[in-house]
């Protein structure tokens, strides 16, 4: 056991690393700019949102109220029927993911499961733990679905219930899935029995902004849409955010006299301080104040781009993105800027917490190393 100094000491060294890590990450889809400092009382007490959060329960140390408005907000940002929608605050967008997939599989169970190769790595887990049949479907150069691969490949299976998974905002490219496409392929093809989900991760929160709009919520075809709640608007804690129709979410309900609630959630227990960061940051910041946030990552994203190609690095987006994506940088820079890689590519996410401060140090750094280089190749030469 640990004395009280020792402990101190550790925690100390704990609390500077991850300050440090903080303060030089670049290439994750999280936000660090936020302030919850409000709402710390209430981690004095075991907040637990077990049960369905638009039912009563017997447990009342919970905050299930705050839950339904954070429901609300989305389910209103993502266009869904007032008079028929439903969600909870999940661990994160894996779980809400799996929560897509698994009231998709309960309407069709003999149906087949169609993503593309840009899909989120929780995806293909998710298809293994539920026991559904699937396809890969090709993507595009820019990371969107191909379209006709899809269109083909349902044509093929057409016999069967199909359920698609969007992505709004892929993992190395920010590419963004039409669901309207979809919906249309669906259509041509006759297929009636289908089910759409749409995994907006890091750009559902703001994909009603982007200019030129790229269809993805519920009146352009989706039945369910997921987003971290971590990501774009930021959390100290890992949350995710799941938006579907109140008549699916009853296909799946049990009524569980223990809690005196119904069993619809993934898990039993659930985390009831999320809902309440969450909460607070979207009483703050309001629709208006989720699309300035847009905004301004935007703007920081074109400048990124713009100071990266002028230093011979080619550096590219996709509309309405705020990542930036560019060729695989040496190991130095990796570690030191925490930059995902993937092949050949790496990305700079531009989250509202990065300046354009930090991009002139990242541009430093990078020169660096390329002079270096070059000093060594004339050396050698």
């Amino acid at each position: 056991m640990n004395t009280k100094k020792e402990l101190s000491n550790h925690l100390n060294d704990l609390l500077n690393n991850i300050q440090n890590a903080r303060d030089t990450f670049l290439g994750y889809p999280v936000s660090k700019d936020f302030d919850y400092s409000a709402l710390y009382d209430f981690l004095k007490y075991p907040i637990n949102n077990l049960g369905d959060p638009f039912e009563d329960s017997t447990y009342k140390v919970q905050t299930h109220e705050i839950e339904r408005e954070v429901v609300n907000f989305f389910a209103k940002l993502f266009r869904a029927n007032p008079k028929d929608y439903w969600g909870y605050v999940t661990n994160g967008g894996s779980e809400s993911n799996l929560y897509g997939l698994y009231i998709a599989r309960e309407m069709y169970p003999k149906a087949m499961v169609y993503y593309s190769e840009s899909t989120h790595y929780s995806v293909k887990k998710n298809i293994h733990l539920l026991n559904i049949p699937s396809i890969v479907i090709r993507s595009q150069e820019n990371g969107e679905i191909d379209y006709n691969d899809l269109e083909e490949t349902l044509r093929f299976n057409r016999h069967k219930p199909a359920i698609i998974l969007t992505t709004y905002g892929t993992t190395m490219k920010e590419a963004k899935d039409d669901v309207s496409k979809v919906k249309d392929i669906l259509k041509k093809l006759a297929i009636q029995d289908h089910y759409i989900h749409c995994d907006g991760a890091l750009a559902g929160s703001f994909g009603p902004f982007l200019e030129p709009y790229i269809p993805f919520d519920f009146i352009d075809g989706a039945d369910s849409i997921a987003i971290s709640g971590h990501k774009f608007i930021g959390s100290p804690i890992p949350a995710g955010v799941i938006i579907t129709r109140r008549s699916l979410r009853d296909r799946v309900s049990k009524g569980i006299s223990y809690i005196g609630s119904l069993d619809t959630t993934i898990t039993g227990s659930r985390n009831g301080h999320s809902p309440l960061f969450l909460w607070y940051a979207i009483q703050q910041m309001g629709i208006e104040g989720l699309r300035a946030r847009y905004q301004d990552s935007l703007e920081v994203a074109e400048y990124c781009k713009q100071e990266l190609c002028k230093i011979g690095i080619t550096a590219w987006s996709n509309p309405g993105a705020i990542t930036v994506v560019l060729p695989k940088m040496p190991e130095s820079i990796k570690n030191k800027w925490q930059l995902a890689t993937e092949g050949e590519i790496t990305h700079i996410i531009c989250m509202p917490n990065v300046s354009k401060h930090q991009i002139d140090e990242f541009i430093k750094d990078v020169t660096s190393i390329s002079e270096e280089k070059m000093e060594e190749e004339f050396i050698y030469f």
